[in-house]
């Protein structure tokens, strides 16, 4: 441990030295390649250093990489920067501001106790644990996966001391498996719908750059099967593990009582936000059910007027105009800065940076070595090796970052290899939200960790098996899509 903490402070230092230093070697290496594809290889190394070591803001390493391409002559700063307008960045601040408006007025609080108050959910240690990764799970599809676990945790910790104080047998491990759980089901939750986690929109970026268009609908048709296997298979890996744990009901029915109850009258500014969500919602799943209807018309009117980007912005919009109580708009300027712009600019300057990849060739020459080297009757393991690959380099790295570097390269690859890229990069996305093995893997790992509740070894003895079978479930549904 005490290894880790000095690492964590000398970190910045070894990726300021780092960085420049492999950049200058990856560049005078010995690959058969043009100069830009060099110059790229050499400028995402760079980056990737930054990255990992956390040496900048991520968005600013990202807007960084790309200043570097137009200093060193890779592309013009017209064609480089013109992905901070990419369509996505306003799908990303609408429902960025969207996912805001439901945390400021605590119409998030407001589900998650309706709905841990039922009777129901409280008669047995697994009903807890249900509701508990229950309501992880479906706020973690619209909202940040962040402000899910920040926001249920201190009810969870409320529940584990009660255990305690009664003196509960094995109160503690309970305690542990609940709050792993609440963490990996929100890491999971976020990988069901578009909106979900960065990365689903990053890659969906990316995708649509090869001539791949997704719409909301699509993706939660593809995404969601995996995120609820991986859930069941959660929630009956962890009830093995607390089976012989039980309690008085009326004790845990109490304090989710008190907390009920300290609840405020329902607000203006929850009617508003749950209002603008529902509608917003139904508007991005709209044109979905449209194209499956064959209505092939009006699917590409909602597609050309009325795109997800602008129809969350749009959302968003209306949360400022519309008031909420003392006659204050239900978001205000202040709510703008609660934006997480670094994700914004690490998404513009990504796609940039994606781009220079396969435009200098680099992606390309990657994809054909990968192509000489894997037969093409093994395209299952190969697909399985990029998507356990994914699950693992995101326990140590951004996951957003990681899908920035590498899913350029995968396309290039796939593309060499004559396979389909679709679904196997959705897999890929996807698999970069299964990090579970380590605090720093994800946030909602940190902040369960930050509780001095769990150890990290049962954090990576429990995530070591979510990744491996993470990684096979995600593999076994591309490779059945692909062949269907």
């Amino acid at each position: 441990m005490l290894n880790f903490l000095n690492f964590e402070k000398e970190k910045h230092k070894i990726g300021l030295i780092l960085a420049p230093t492999l950049a200058i070697l990856s560049y005078f290496s010995p690959l058969d390649i043009p100069t830009n594809a060099k110059l790229t290889l050499s400028i995402m190394v760079f980056c990737g250093i930054f990255w990992f070591f956390e040496v900048l803001p991520l968005g600013i390493t990202a807007v960084l990489g790309v200043s570097l391409a137009v200093v060193f002559g890779v592309t013009s700063a017209k064609e480089a920067f013109v992905s901070l307008g990419h369509p996505v960045i306003l799908l990303f601040i609408g429902s960025f501001l969207i996912a805001r408006a439901m945390t400021k007025h605590g119409l998030d609080k407001r589900i998650a106790l309706n709905l841990l108050s039922k009777d129901f959910f409280l008669k047995s240690p697994f009903r807890i644990l249900f509701g508990f990764t229950l309501i992880s799970f479906f706020l973690s599809m619209w909202i940040s996966n962040t402000a899910t676990t920040a926001m249920l945790l201190p009810l969870a910790i409320g529940i584990i001391y009660l255990f305690e104080k009664e003196g509960i047998k094995d109160a503690k491990n309970f305690g542990v498996y609940l709050l792993l759980a609440l963490a990996y089901t929100a890491s999971i939750g976020g990988t069901a719908t578009l909106v979900g986690t960065p990365t689903n929109l990053v890659g969906a970026g990316f995708l649509k750059e090869v001539g791949y268009e997704i719409d909301f609908l699509k993706w939660s048709l593809i995404a969601f099967p995996v995120a609820l296997a991986m859930f069941i298979f959660l929630l009956l890996y962890i009830k093995l593990h607390i089976r012989k744990f039980s309690f008085d009901f009326s004790k845990i029915k109490q304090i989710v009582s008190i907390e009920k109850e300290k609840l405020p009258k329902l607000s203006k500014g929850e009617i508003n936000t749950l209002v603008i969500f529902l509608i917003t919602v139904s508007f991005w799943i709209l044109p979905g059910i449209l194209n499956l209807l064959g209505n092939k018309e009006l699917y590409r009117f909602f597609k050309s007027h009325l795109p997800e980007g602008i129809v969350a912005i749009l959302g968003a919009i209306l949360l400022f105009l519309l008031k909420s109580e003392k006659g204050k708009s239900t978001l205000d300027t202040n709510d703008l800065k609660n934006i997480d712009w670094d994700t914004v600019l690490l998404f513009g300057g990504g796609i940039a940076l994606g781009k220079l990849i396969v435009k200098s060739g680099l992606a390309s020459y990657i994809g054909n070595s990968v192509a000489h080297i894997v037969p093409a009757d093994l395209a299952f393991l190969f697909i399985f090796s990029i998507i356990l690959s994914m699950v693992f380099l995101t326990e140590i790295s951004s996951n957003t970052a990681t899908t920035i570097t590498f899913v350029p390269i995968i396309i290039g690859a796939l593309q060499s290899m004559n396979i389909d890229v679709f679904y196997p990069v959705v897999g890929v996305i996807i698999s970069a939200s299964f990090a579970f093995m380590l605090p720093i893997a994800t946030p909602p790992n940190a902040i369960i960790y930050s509780s001095r509740l769990i150890k990290i070894s049962k954090m990576v003895k429990l995530g070591l098996i979510l990744n491996i079978v993470g990684a096979f479930i995600v593999s076994l549904w591309v490779f059945i899509l692909m062949n269907n």
